[in-house]
């Protein structure tokens, strides 16, 4: 049997693979959205005497917010003594569980459309091939629905940290004191919905790309090889 590399492009023409060039597209849009996001809240202390202070507050990928300082130091404002406080929170374990998983997927996509373009002879002379294509193809769309519930979850908790009502349950400055705290300038998240989105669509895609690797392994093609029960086999003529 010939190993050597042969370019054929053919294989972008069938869903096997141009469903793989959908999921590398996928999985860079799902994982660098999240990955690459870096973010300000801006938050007003309405103070009772008529008098405005504000704070500003940074977080970025991977949320982990306990490490970001609201009051980077102690200080005083609207008239009252206010300690170093931090933003309340961790989404470090969900963002980056998802984004490694999006990044596995990237590069498996890479290497799944090199061989299809360039050893497609040999995936399909075996055995092994399109069985351990299909069998990770499986565990990817597993890992596609557990890591995009987990960062859906973590995206929620990281805004419920950071709206008016998060601030203020964090700052001790503005439970009572006559003092007011509002988020008045938000931090745009749409990038972080869309790569939730992204992370939806990935499992949706993977799990229809199963069918077409289901398709090229012996377990398909013996299911529909072997004779039914009433079949009789035709003698050879002499």
């Amino acid at each position: 049997m010939m190993t050597g590399f042969r370019l054929n492009l053919s294989p972008l023409k069938e869903p096997l693979g141009f469903v793989k060039v959908v999921e590398w597209l996928t999985a860079i849009f799902a994982f660098g959205s999240c990955g690459g996001f870096s973010g300000t809240n801006v938050i007003t202390l309405f103070c009772g005497d008529g008098k405005n202070e504000t704070l500003s507050a940074n977080f970025h990928y991977p949320f982990r917010l306990s490490q970001v300082p609201l009051v980077p130091s102690n200080t005083s404002m609207c008239n009252h003594s206010v300690s170093t406080t931090f933003l309340v929170g961790d989404a470090a374990s969900a963002s980056e569980f998802f984004v490694g998983t999006g990044v596995v997927c990237f590069l498996y996509s890479m290497a799944a459309l090199l061989v299809y373009l360039g050893y497609m002879h040999v995936y399909k002379d075996s055995d092994f091939g399109p069985i351990f294509d299909f069998l990770l193809t499986v565990i990817l769309v597993f890992l596609w629905l557990v890591c995009s519930s987990a960062w859906a979850k973590g995206l929620q908790n990281v805004k419920d940290a950071t709206n008016s009502a998060g601030i203020s349950n964090t700052l001790g400055i503005c439970k009572g004191n006559n003092v007011t705290c509002s988020v008045t300038d938000f931090a745009n998240l749409r990038s972080l919905n869309f790569s939730v989105v992204f992370g939806y669509l990935n499992m949706f895609v993977w799990a229809g790309n199963a069918w077409f690797v289901y398709k090229e392994t012996r377990w398909h093609s013996q299911k529909f090889s072997q004779p039914g029960p009433g079949h009789q086999q035709v003698p050879a003529p002499i």
